[in-house]
């Protein structure tokens, strides 16, 4: 859905916040987004265990895939239904706060609960001195390598520089298999692109507000993935391949390098421990820039809950080590919360101190009104470039647009 529709609906559905249907007394209900086979049974642990504390207080969760969850909110804001709390997308969250529909929780947060966290992963939810989320998930990206596959190819250690990674990729290529995956296509499309025009020495945005998508570095970031399609050194029909497609090829054995979460650790555990894989820093570019993603998503409670005391009763809970260390580990995804980063898990897992390396260099997903829209714009351009469109005239095009929509707010 693009932001503008999204704005109307909410506008048009502001005056419905206040019909919303009275929850039950003492009933926290909860919009929970699905991100593996786990997280259904997860919460529901969370429910007979939280219950059995808090006589009273009765949990009600709705499940929703993360590909509709967006419009799923929407349709409950605008309608008056929405639930007491619900997990959204932090690059989100600026919206709910600007059509005012995410309550402030500064009145519930205690010194020693903020303490509770990681600041890093904290911050991307605090906006104008105000804390309108909390960290329920949190992920950065690393360079997974097929260590069989480089063994045969001669490779004796992932590639530093994204020119080191063509040459690997060409010797990957001569062996049979795809030296590099390229996702094309759904979630994070854009953010692929971004690795390597971060390496570049480019921002998302430039210096002055504009996007920087019309830069120098963007060309050559572009330039970069379209020689390697044109090559050959990636999967073919990468428009054709989403994330989670990537990652199976990667399973199978097919692909040397991919640049992905820290989940895909967990998956090859369960479904391919027999994979020889390494995790590596993301290759740097010419002059040393380099930049992995730094993702957070946020559990917000909105403005017309009815029963906020209980839903803050379910977060305290919710944000406890014992608790985040449950959901972490079972996900795939990076402490937030400071007690837990010092578990034995975290402190001795080889995989997860490949990717806690790399947070000093991680980017979040700019806080700015607008940024779904300004994320689909890059995320066509770059399926146009990988399908033969000239990269400096869709770079043109795109930047325009985005500008455009950057002018708007």
């Amino acid at each position: 859905m693009s932001l503008a529709k999204w704005t109307v609906g909410l506008l048009a559905g502001m005056s419905m916040l206040a019909l919303a249907a009275p929850a039950d007394a003492g009933e926290v209900r909860v919009t929970v987004a699905e991100y593996s086979a786990k997280t259904g049974p997860y919460f529901e642990a969370v429910k007979k265990e939280f219950e059995a504390a808090n006589p009273g207080i009765t949990i009600k969760y709705e499940i929703v895939p993360w590909d509709v969850l967006l419009q799923k909110l929407t349709t409950d804001i605008t309608a008056g239904t929405n639930a007491d709390l619900s997990i959204i997308g932090t690059r989100w969250l600026i919206d709910f706060v600007q059509q005012d529909v995410a309550e402030p929780l500064d009145g519930y947060i205690k010194p020693e609960f903020k303490d509770r966290f990681i600041d890093t992963f904290l911050q991307p939810s605090i906006m104008d001195g105000h804390t309108y989320g909390l960290p329920i998930a949190a992920s950065a990206r690393a360079m997974y390598y097929n260590k069989e596959l480089f063994e045969k190819a001669g490779i004796a250690k992932p590639p530093a520089t994204w020119t080191e990674l063509q040459e690997d990729a060409r010797k990957i290529k001569a062996q049979g298999a795809f030296g590099f995956g390229l996702q094309g296509k759904e979630i994070e499309t854009d953010v692929y692109y971004y690795y390597a025009m971060w390496s570049q020495g480019t921002e998302i945005l430039n210096k002055d507000g504009t996007s920087g998508l019309s830069t120098p570095g963007a060309l050559e970031a572009a330039k970069l993935y379209k020689s390697m399609i044109d090559e050959g050194l990636t999967e073919p029909g990468v428009t054709s391949n989403n994330r989670e497609d990537v990652q199976n090829l990667f399973k199978q054995g097919k692909v040397g390098m991919m640049i992905t979460a820290p989940f895909l650790s967990n998956q090859i555990k369960e479904e391919a421990p027999s994979l020889k894989y390494g995790v590596a820093a993301i290759p740097a570019g010419p002059t040393g820039a380099r930049g992995t993603y730094g993702v957070t998503d946020s559990i917000i409670m909105f403005k017309n809950s009815k029963n906020k005391d209980e839903a803050w009763k379910l977060l305290d809970f919710l944000f406890t080590k014992e608790q985040r260390a449950k959901f972490t580990q079972g996900e795939g995804f990076l402490p937030v919360n400071k007690e837990e980063a010092k578990m034995d898990y975290y402190v001795n897992n080889a995989d997860l101190a490949a990717f806690t390396a790399l947070l000093p260099d991680a980017r979040f997903a700019p806080v700015i009104p607008g940024w779904e829209e300004i994320a689909q714009i890059t995320s066509d351009a770059m399926q146009k470039i990988y399908l033969g469109g000239d990269p400096e005239a869709g770079l043109k095009d795109a930047a325009a647009k985005a500008d455009a929509v950057l002018k708007k707010k």
